[in-house]
């Protein structure tokens, strides 16, 4: 089994901490479906909390496993039309890559990057190159030995012939748990993250972060968080962190293919003030 990517090293505190927090939107609403002929649709909408702006869009994926093939086209209401054609262990065993492309028509602006993922049982590798912007390339590799692992990741500017960013991680991860640190930005900003599965019902992680350029002044960040599985249908999340702001999440399987999801954000420093949050998600999925 190949190791998991450099941005997904701390993935298992990264979700915990982030994923199904539905305060974040106001309103959610997303719609998959699926066509006879193995075409899925699926429409993504949201409304922002401070403008009240819905941004969605509407999105059709063919996948032909046979040839590894994936064509996704996406149309979204900032008027981009993005296709991503996707060619999995076709080319060479383990590798996968992927052309980018988008189209402004409003401005006739234009996007287009290549993606290449290189999968080996001790090895993972990427690398994305910006062909129209630069153009610019990223890359990073991670080794993994016995739930050891260790990565880099770059940046580098063609047209300029420079270095543009550079970061490293090492970990370790078992089913049971996981423990991440990163060193981003330059290595400027370090991280630090815990992953546990309790048990079969609950979940607990916790993630520290310091910016170095900021000095003492910017102290170390903390978050911890967990998540209790009430049933087979249901769940809940709750985290907080040092500045005092508190999150809940709720999710509930309504019946097969209905999920609906509630969450709210409170400031607790700021109880009798304007500063909390609640938002709405529903799942419809056939």
């Amino acid at each position: 089994m190949a190791p998991p990517a450099f941005a997904d090293i701390a993935k298992s505190s990264n979700d915990l901490l982030t994923r199904d927090f539905y305060h974040t939107a106001s309103a959610n609403l997303e719609v998959k479906s699926k066509a006879p002929n193995g075409v899925a649709f699926t429409v993504k909408g949201k409304s922002d909390h401070k403008t009240g702006a819905i941004a969605g869009q509407i999105e059709a994926k063919y996948t032909d496993k046979p040839t590894g093939l994936t064509l996704t086209q996406a149309w979204t209401t900032f008027n981009a039309l993005d296709t991503k054609i996707e060619l999995d262990n076709t080319i060479a065993n383990g590798l996968k890559a992927e052309v980018l492309t988008q189209f402004l028509p409003a401005s006739k602006g234009k996007g287009a990057k290549l993606n290449l993922h290189f999968r080996q049982p001790l090895f993972h590798a990427r690398a994305f190159f910006d062909l129209l912007k630069g153009p610019s390339f990223n890359g990073d590799a991670v080794i993994g030995h016995d739930g050891f692992l260790a990565g880099a990741e770059v940046g580098y500017d063609v047209d300029g012939g420079k270095i543009t960013k550079y970061s490293a991680a090492v970990g370790y991860s078992v089913p049971e748990y996981t423990a991440a640190v990163t060193a981003t930005n330059n290595l400027s900003v370090f991280a630090t993250s815990y992953y546990h599965r309790v048990n079969a019902q609950v979940e607990a992680g916790a993630k520290a972060t310091w910016d170095a350029k900021g000095g003492n002044a910017s102290g170390v960040g903390l978050e911890i968080a967990s998540k209790y599985k009430l049933d087979s249908n249901a769940f809940v999340k709750a985290k907080i962190n040092n500045q005092g702001i508190a999150a809940l999440a709720y999710s509930q399987l309504l019946r097969p293919g209905v999920t609906l999801g509630l969450g709210a954000s409170i400031d607790t420093q700021r109880l009798a003030e304007p500063a909390h949050k609640v938002g709405l998600n529903f799942v419809f999925e056939s």
